[in-house]
């Protein structure tokens, strides 16, 4: 039995952490930890959840768990990493500290100097469906964000097979829980309902250099995030120059192929097009193709909660502890 520790438990990501861990055959939850509520526990805050204690950060007991869940904001995250490791556990961040391989391209997003940048060269990046082979028996893996995963799932087989020729545009939509459960006056329900919103559109969102470090060129996208009025779940749509020789046809096989055995993405028949109704409340991510003259444009719909990074965080448990990618997830 895996015994994992949750740090920030009380935010939507830690809740729904909270909530598959709590099924998962191969782990027992040690603690939870919140800043906000210590002395409380989880079921006040999350009526559904489990009713765990909840414990302040630096009271955790590292020396008692295997694994550590790090649903914490940037910074903090990476000094809490740092004991974590020290301690001898394993660590799933959730948090961008260490998505980043490049200290200073990390100072220039997030404002901040980088707490541990000897780490960055050994956290693994966990797009679980393409660093299989890097889990078992990593130490630290740094969970990609919610707008990433649904875009790189269909976009770096195609990128990686010389099948797009030019810069890809990425219009992605979010539910309001990929804000965060802190108060924020965008997010008011009087601002959000009946309402549908662009921002940080351009080279501001600090989701795009990780996009753009995973496809290995800076430039190779147009990232324009717009805020959904729903609870959760993402929608992007991605407009993909093709190669010469490339059409939806041979896109369809590369893709089919190349996921065949992975158990969360799906890629819909010819003539669908994907929605959130495909994805909301799974650990999946499920894309469609539709040609468009020598565009080809690219459906991609995911639960920001689960598969954007609660579950896909289990699935990068599940590798580093050489357990099925599916335990505690289906």
């Amino acid at each position: 039995m895996i015994r994992a520790g949750v740090f920030g438990a009380t935010g939507y990501t830690g809740q729904e952490l909270v909530r598959i861990l709590s099924r998962h055959p191969e782990v027992e939850i040690a603690f939870a930890t919140s800043e906000g509520s210590a002395g409380e526990t989880l079921d006040r805050i999350h009526p559904a959840a489990p009713p765990l204690p909840l414990i302040p950060r630096e009271e955790a007991p590292l020396g008692a768990i295997e694994a550590a869940f790090l649903c914490l904001p940037h910074g903090a995250a990476a000094s809490t990493a740092v004991r974590a490791l020290q301690s001898g556990a394993r660590v799933i961040d959730l948090s961008a500290d260490f998505r980043l391989r490049d200290a200073a391209a990390y100072a220039h997003w997030y404002g901040v100097e980088h707490p541990a940048p000897e780490l960055l060269e050994e956290a693994v990046y966990g797009l679980t469906e393409h660093v299989g082979d890097r889990l078992p028996g990593a130490r630290l893996v740094a969970n990609p964000g919610c707008y990433p995963t649904s875009v790189l799932l269909p976009l770096l087989p195609l990128q990686r097979a010389g099948a797009v020729a030019g810069t890809v545009v990425a219009d992605s939509k979010s539910g309001v829980s990929g804000a965060g459960r802190g108060p924020k006056q965008h997010t008011h329900f009087v601002e959000v309902a009946e309402n549908f919103s662009p921002y940080a559109i351009g080279r501001s969102h600090r989701h795009l250099p990780e996009m753009e470090q995973a496809l290995g060129q800076v430039g190779s996208l147009v990232f324009s995030p717009h805020l959904l009025p729903v609870r959760r779940g993402i929608l992007s749509t991605l407009y993909i120059p093709l190669a010469e020789g490339w059409g939806e046809a041979r896109v369809r096989e590369l893709l089919e192929e190349r996921y065949a055995t992975a158990p969360f993405v799906r890629v819909l028949p010819a003539g669908q097009l994907a929605t959130l109704a495909h994805a909301v409340g799974t650990n999946r991510c499920v894309f469609a193709l539709t040609p468009a003259d020598r565009l080809l444009i690219v459906t991609s719909a995911l639960d920001n909660l689960i598969k954007g990074a609660a579950g896909q965080a289990v699935q990068n448990l599940n590798g580093m502890f050489s357990l099925p990618e599916t335990t505690g997830l289906e």
